[in-house]
């Protein structure tokens, strides 16, 4: 469904990605594992639009989407959960909800979707009039994978859902991931620091370290690694 290959990105004069490639199919959870600094956000917003690709290219369910707008990409389906949450903080769950269905008029299909938004996240509805801000971390990111979720993807993309997160809720959040993808068939991208919880969810993984790929296999052999 998503195919990287060769990208090369820079920050000015500093390369940050020395071309990377990776294959994400269809249904499956991929992930991309390595230390700070190492690339794998950089990769999701190369992936996303939201920088620039200097060199190779980016093909997502067989078209090139090489440098495409955000906007445009969300509208394919393709949807990226950003790293640190970015809930909007003024406003209430339940409106930042409405926002990741900014694309849509189908108003069942909304009313369904925010149905099923409760029904793997159920603290979200317990929180539907309180504002986003004022919730803690992981119910904030909670919200920023339901809120993805609203835009109906085919391809979830997310960056490092277990960072400042109570380990309790971490658990949580990544047994309703392996849910959404199983229950939904959302192909899914995992860009994670916790290399062992990341490699139990996924089938496939690649390890980046300072903008290359040193290593990749199925996720078993990499945890025996």
């Amino acid at each position: 469904m998503l195919e990287v290959k060769g990208l090369e990105v820079s920050y000015g004069s500093i390369k940050a990605l020395h071309g990377v490639s990776l294959k994400v199919p269809e249904k499956s959870i991929v992930t991309l594992i390595g230390a700070n600094g190492a690339g794998k956000s950089t990769t999701l917003r190369a992936i996303s639009g939201l920088i620039n690709v200097r060199g190779g290219s980016v093909t997502y369910d067989g078209q090139d989407i090489t440098n495409l707008a955000a906007h445009q990409l969300v509208a394919r389906g393709l949807c990226h959960v950003p790293e640190g949450r970015m809930v909007f903080a003024n406003l209430t769950v339940d409106e930042n909800l409405r926002m990741g269905a900014y694309l849509r008029n189908d108003k069942t299909g909304i009313a369904e979707d925010v149905d099923y938004c409760f029904h793997i996240f159920p603290r979200l509805k317990e929180r539907l009039t309180q504002a986003a801000g004022t919730m803690s971390g992981g119910e904030q990111q909670m919200l920023a994978i339901a809120r993805a979720l609203m835009s109906k993807p085919r391809c979830l993309m997310l960056d490092e859902p277990s960072l400042g997160i109570a380990p309790m809720l971490v658990r949580s959040i990544f047994e309703q991931i392996v849910a959404i993808n199983k229950e939904r068939g959302i192909t899914v991208l995992l860009v994670e620091q916790n290399a062992n919880l990341a490699l139990q969810v996924s089938q496939y993984g690649y390890v980046l370290e300072t903008g290359s790929v040193l290593l990749e296999d199925t996720s078993e052999s990499l945890r025996k690694n």
